[in-house]
């Protein structure tokens, strides 16, 4: 059966990244997909987010309500904290310092490397309720997963990190990407519309049969 390569356009606060992830994951495995893995940060910074959102609160409020829906039709529902995070101490977060996260894991690792950190990094978001727009708890993540701490951290910080995560954002817009997540299959040019997994294994062999 030939393999497919699929580009997955994500954004670490995004909890519909986090029910694609997974799916993805077990697809991968099943059709021996080839994941490629590109950051898409949505808003970069605190104003970027009042552009999109207005206020922190009304930000964590319309954000959260996505929360709820999301979770409602999530694989694992019990790890979407929606009561941690609007009890949490800080503004709702962007998504640019973790993608720089996985953007450094990326670098240092290559691909599996970056998925394993964006899914970290979605934990400690959606389920531990950290702010995932500090330095120092991407940092922490990656100490989680093994990586060297001073090591991390120079390739973190390296300019060369921040103009990939660009690089990602640019790819994306050249291909009209305006929202996360989006799964789109190489081979054909298809996008695949997200959904429950039997229904992305279903789009995924109709892929195959147009490839074979």
């Amino acid at each position: 059966m030939p393999s497919l390569t699929v580009d997955f356009f994500h954004d670490v606060v995004c909890c519909w990244c986090f029910n694609i992830s997974s799916r993805m994951r077990s697809l991968a495995d099943e059709f021996d997909l080839d994941i490629r893995h590109r950051t898409f940060v949505l808003q970069a910074n605190r104003a970027e987010m009042a552009a999109r959102w207005g206020t922190p609160e009304d930000a964590r409020e319309t954000i959260l309500g996505h929360w709820a829906v999301c979770r409602q039709v999530s694989d694992r529902p019990e790890l979407v904290d929606i009561d941690a995070m609007r009890a949490a101490p800080f503004d709702y977060p962007h998504g640019m310092t973790a993608a720089l996260g996985c953007k450094a894991a990326e670098r240092l690792r290559g691909q599996p490397a970056h998925w394993d950190m964006f899914d970290r990094l979605q934990r400690a978001h959606l389920t531990e309720a950290r702010n995932i727009a500090d330095p120092e708890v991407v940092l922490l993540a990656a100490q989680d997963l093994g990586f060297e701490a001073a090591a991390f951290a120079e390739v973190f910080d390296d300019p060369g990190t921040r103009r990939a995560v660009e690089a990602d954002r640019q790819h994306a817009r050249a291909l009209q990407v305006r929202s996360v997540p989006t799964l789109i299959v190489r081979e054909t040019g298809a996008r695949l519309v997200n959904g429950p997994r039997e229904d992305l294994a279903a789009q995924l062999r109709a892929a195959l049969r147009l490839v074979a």
